[in-house]
This record gives structure tokens, sequence and C-alpha cells, in this order.
């Protein structure tokens, strides 16, 4: 990282709005209430103008031509003032205000950047920045207060650039496109005792790929997916820790491995990621609402998937995990009261978790109990007796802490599945 690129995140501050202050320690979030079934038949969707937004005698221009990117319109208040309007694909839509751009200019000035939202819809995301697509930093400091719940959040957000000749990226979170999936699937599929295979295609021709990593003569599976919503980043760093922990070479790993078999589905969302989306697929729908109707092809491809692989050829489908992002890390689980193929697995895989990372207290919440599977966990967890979990991590949680979490939580689920 150069100095100049240093300096240039270093004179970025936060102006007008501030986000409210919340103690970490004295409030729990509270989570997703009880999930209600929701029709998935497809809806139309709104397709984003693709090009450089620029006004007559200003030399300042952003653009919104790249995968992943969301930038509906820009107005030129005065001199240094620019506003942002984020509009979602389609309505209603999960509060998750994606936005990605790049902006540049052609003298070294300092701007005001306002970003903006369709009405009932608030600020989630405090901008990240990059100046390669790679390497992104926050505007806000590591040390900000966590922001619990989402009617604490402002309508609005507002903050100054230095911008120049050199494009500078801004976006919701840090970009992990169909492009870097493919990128890292590649790199899982290459390794020892690991394949892959195309299992079926988004509503735009994407394909869905599963790795499957260890022992294909094994009887007992372990689930993993990902990505159903787009810009749950923060849920795709943490998945992608806990794969490679599964496949690291070590002793613990190499075991495991001869032991059970892995299916990887680390992007269910291609078209919506690709595509900028707050929460939905091509078809408009929130595809972690589609496990009861399988109205659309990617949800529907995972349950063919796994008929294939776990009912008609009478394997057990032990347990599964899938990731996913929200304002603060919690695990949303089967209630206890209702027993899997490895009764106490996610119990004690939460203790243990807890013992291992110091000053850490797992946040935890019971969010199926029986009836519609209309959710990904509930669907498998009622189809075949897993052991299923929901994985979630805040949007500003420490990447380095995404990172040793996932890490210590594979070993934990390693050493449990070997030993039961």
């Amino acid at each position: 990282m150069t100095r100049e690129y240093i300096r240039l995140y270093a004179t970025v501050v936060i102006t007008a709005l501030v986000l409210p202050a919340v103690a970490q320690n004295t409030k729990v979030f509270k989570g997703q209430s009880a999930i209600r079934g929701v029709s998935t038949v497809s809806r139309p969707v709104q397709r984003q103008w693709k090009g450089v937004f620029s006004q007559k005698g200003d030399d300042v221009f952003f653009r919104n031509d790249f995968p992943g990117a969301r930038l509906n319109g820009m107005v030129k208040v005065n001199d240094t003032l620019y506003t942002a309007l984020i509009t979602s694909e389609n309505t209603p839509v999960n509060g998750s205000p994606w936005y990605a751009f790049k902006v540049w200019a052609g003298k070294p000035r300092e701007i005001t950047l306002k970003l903006t939202y369709q009405q009932g819809s608030r600020h989630r995301y405090p901008p990240k920045l990059s100046k390669d697509g790679n390497t992104w930093t926050s505007v806000e400091a590591g040390d900000a207060k966590k922001i619990f719940e989402e009617d604490s959040l402002p309508g609005e957000y507002q903050f100054k650039l230095k911008v120049s000749k050199d494009t500078t990226w801004v976006a919701a979170q840090e970009l992990f496109t169909s492009k870097h999936a493919n990128a890292w699937l590649k790199e899982l599929k290459s390794k020892p005792k690991s394949s892959a295979e195309i299992i079926g295609y988004s509503r735009l021709g994407k394909p869905l790929t599963v790795v499957k990593m260890g022992n294909p003569a094994s009887k007992k599976r372990i689930l993993i997916i990902g990505r159903q919503h787009p810009p749950e980043v923060t849920g795709q760093y943490a998945m992608k820790a806990f794969v490679e922990t599964l496949n690291a070479g070590t002793a613990l790993s190499s075991q495991f491995l001869n032991d059970y078999l892995v299916y990887v589905i680390p992007l269910m969302n291609p078209d919506g990621v690709d595509n900028g989306n707050w929460r939905h697929n091509d078809g408009g729908i929130d595809l972690n609402r589609d496990w009861d109707a399988f109205n659309q092809p990617e949800s529907s491809a995972v349950r063919d998937f796994l008929k294939k692989e776990i009912a008609d050829k009478g394997n057990q489908l032990i347990f599964s995990i899938d990731f996913h992002s929200t304002q603060d890390d919690i695990y949303y689980r089967v209630d206890p009261k209702m027993k899997g193929n490895m009764p106490n697995l996610i119990s004690d895989w939460l203790s243990k978790t807890q013992e291992q990372i110091p000053g850490y207290v797992p946040n935890v919440k019971a969010l199926y109990s029986g009836g519609g599977t209309f959710t990904a966990f509930s669907y498998f967890f009622k189809q075949y007796g897993t052991e299923a979990l929901v994985y979630e991590i805040g949007d500003n949680t420490p990447r380095d802490f995404i990172k040793h979490k996932g890490e210590v939580s594979a070993q934990i689920l390693m050493n449990l599945l070997l030993n039961k």
C-alpha cells in the first residue's frame, strides 16, 4: 500500500450523520423474528442503467458498469456535494441497501458524497474504499460502535472523499462476485480428495457449482452453503475460513476427510451478487424463503442434488450450515427439543466454541420449531434430520475475528464429528 493510498483513506471524514453510539457490551442483538411463508413466484426486477454518470462541464465521474455494482442515479448539488440514489431490484425487500460504484476526477479535489435510498429504507453499510477492487478500507474507525437494530440506522449517509484521476471504488462491503467465487472454487477443487460438479444454473444461466471434499465412499455427509443474499460478504468470508480449515492438509483435516464427504456450495445467488441486488435473485425472490415451494432454479438445483446424493443412495446428511450476514453475530438453530441425526452436536459445538475463544459468548436463537420449511436450514433438518445451523456474521465484525472464528469453529466441528 503506497503512502499516497494511506493518506487518501486517512483523509476520509464522516460528516453530517454520525451513527448512534451503542455500547457493545450492554445490548444483545435480538436477531430475526419468526419466519413466515411468502410467495416465491418470480416477480419483475429493476434493471440498472449501466455506464458513466457525469454532468456537462463537470470533471467528476461515476460508473456502475462492473459486476457487483449498484448506482441508480447521481446528482451534482453544488461544487462539492454529490448525491447518489440507491434503489433496490424490487419491493418489498429486506433492509440491505447495497451500493457499489467507481469515482474519479480530472483534477484532484475533495468532494462530499451523500448516499440516499428509496423511501422507507435506511443506510446500513458504512462505505468501503479501494484503489484496486481488492484491498479495502472502511471510512469508519475499526472501533466504531455497533448498530444492533435496523430502526437505529440513519436514513442517509454523508462523507468526504479525495478524488483524482486514479479511480476510487466505493462499496457497501468488499466486492466478492462470481469471479472471485469461481477463482476460490478452482483452488478448492485442485486440492487432494476434491472435485467439482455443476448441479444446475441460475435464472441468467450462471453455473451453480458444488465442490466435493473428502471420501466419496463415506455414508456420512455434511453440507455447506452460502451467499443466498447478495450483500452478505462477511458470511462469505466466514465460510471461506471454515471450508479452508476443513481441507487444510493438517492431521485433523486429513483424518476428517477420510471419514466424511463434504459438499460446498459457496454461491447460491450468482445473479443477485453480480447485479448488485439488495436481497433477491433475478426472479425478484428471496431464495431463503423458497425452500418449501421451490419456485426458483437455484433452490431447486440444491434440492435435486441432495435427493440424488443423499436420499437415493442411502447416505446420511449429518450436519449442514448456511452462512449469512446481519447486524451482529448470531447463530440460528433448530429448537433443541427437536432431535436430528446427532443429538446435542450443535449445543456441544457452540459451548466448545465459547471455551476456545476467550471472552466470546455466542448469541444463539432457536428459529425453527416445526411447520413449513421456508428457509434452507429448516428444510435440511426436516427432510434429512441433519443437525442444521445458520451462521450469521455481523456487517462490521472485524475481518481478522471472522477468520479466527471460522477456523476455530471448523476445528471444533471436525473433532466432535470424529469422536461422536
